[in-house]
């Protein structure tokens, strides 16, 4: 290490000595897949203990409602788990936020339940990179920059939510709420396995088209009826063939249909898209704006348009830039090297970035195979990574900007 003030070090060494990968195993015992409510409610329950920890004002939110279409073509209401909200000096001369997950993509019933050692000392299990390690990484750099002397600089807002996995559609506005007037952001997605962190991100949409034909007997007059499964078909070949030039368009799943001597009325079409830019963006909703209408000419049916562009694309702008360039000279004095590259990958620094306010969103643990059953975490990354963080923090306190 070099450059690193007395209170720097001294934050060091308290992130060196936290019970991370204890907080980390614990944790990853709980499953907490998006749509396992009473598991989120364990993960809350446990978070706000270890984060009470703390000064300030803790809440475990209610989300906000969310809708989703069903396979009969029905719009629900889901129901989500709550959210942490932690907030922490707030009339502070300098804010800044700090945003994570509780949610995994491992529902209960899913066979990939507990840790175990690898070989190379690295845990798998599930959650332990994305991002329950992050979350402990998160506590300990916060539980050093409390026992500094310029914690009294720095106020900042947490937020946990329950629901990241699948969009964060009822904790957006909450993320947007505690980003308002903050210098920086940090988000705990995992970093790489060599410590690489994600730059520019490019956006993401999810649409369900609900296209109600009409039923007819497929032999004695299937002329009378309306083929919805057709539209679909035909929808989905439109827009796929609109990707290139930034925007990648997946048609994931077509529902719907019944016995083979009846002409479908209901289908439901599945789509995502991955815009790289605010242009893509609009290129893409005018496309979906024509093809629905062209199809639902062509095949006489009628086609409802559920969804949007939940997360806007974060490019690395002069802000950002300038984040990423403290983060990077900090690693450096702790003996880091810190890189960042482009990724198609997107989290809830989407949405914060789009609110203005520069954000590192890939400061948690390394670790790598997430979203799968090889997920693991690089145990003696938490060490590192929180005293990036804590002096990250700071220096941020310091100087009053990034």
């Amino acid at each position: 290490m070099t450059a690193l003030s007395p209170q720097e070090a001294e934050a060091v060494a308290r992130c060196a000595a936290s019970p991370m990968l204890e907080r980390t195993r614990a944790w990853v015992a709980i499953n907490s897949g998006t749509r396992n409510l009473a598991g989120l409610a364990r993960m809350a329950d446990q978070l706000a203990d270890a984060f009470s920890a703390l000064p300030g004002t803790l809440a475990l939110e209610t989300p906000d409602p969310a809708e989703n279409v069903t396979a009969d073509g029905q719009v629900e209401t889901i129901e989500h788990g709550r959210h942490l909200h932690l907030t922490v000096r707030p009339q502070a001369p300098v804010q800044i936020l700090l945003t994570g997950h509780m949610d995994t993509v491992f529902p209960a019933d899913h066979p990939f339940q507990n840790e175990r050692w690898l070989d190379n000392g690295h845990l798998n299990a599930p959650g332990a990179a994305d991002m329950k390690g992050g979350l402990a990484v998160m506590l300990a750099a916060l539980e050093a920059v409390e026992a500094s002397p310029l914690a009294s600089r720095i106020g900042y807002e947490v937020v946990i939510n329950s629901d990241e996995e699948v969009g964060s559609f009822s904790s957006a506005a909450l993320l947007v709420r505690a980003a308002q007037g903050k210098v920086a952001a940090l988000t705990y997605e995992p970093a790489l396995p060599d410590g690489t962190l994600a730059g520019a991100r490019g956006g993401t949409g999810n649409f369900s088209a609900i296209v109600h034909g009409r039923s007819a007997h497929a032999g004695r007059n299937p002329d009378d009826g309306r083929n919805a499964i057709v539209a679909a078909g035909a929808l989905a070949v439109r827009l796929f063939d609109i990707r290139g030039e930034g925007l990648s368009v997946n048609p994931a799943r077509i529902e719907g249909g019944g016995p083979n001597n009846v002409v479908p009325e209901l289908a439901i079409l599945r789509i995502n898209f991955r815009p790289k830019d605010e242009g893509a963006i609009a290129r893409a909703q005018a496309a979906l704006d024509e093809a629905i209408a062209e199809v639902a000419t062509r095949y006489d049916v009628r086609i409802e348009l559920h969804g949007g562009f939940n997360r806007p694309p974060k490019p690395v702008d002069p802000g950002a830039e300038k984040l990423f360039g403290l983060v990077q000279r900090v690693g450096s004095d702790l003996g880091l090297a810190i890189a960042w590259k482009a990724t198609g990958g997107v989290c809830d620094g989407n949405n914060i970035a789009a609110c203005g306010v520069p954000v590192v969103d890939t400061m948690g643990a390394r670790g790598g195979a997430i979203h799968s059953s090889d997920e693991f975490l690089i145990p003696e990354s938490l060490a590192e990574r929180a005293a990036l963080s804590a002096v990250t923090i700071l220096r941020i306190a310091e100087q009053g900007h990034p």
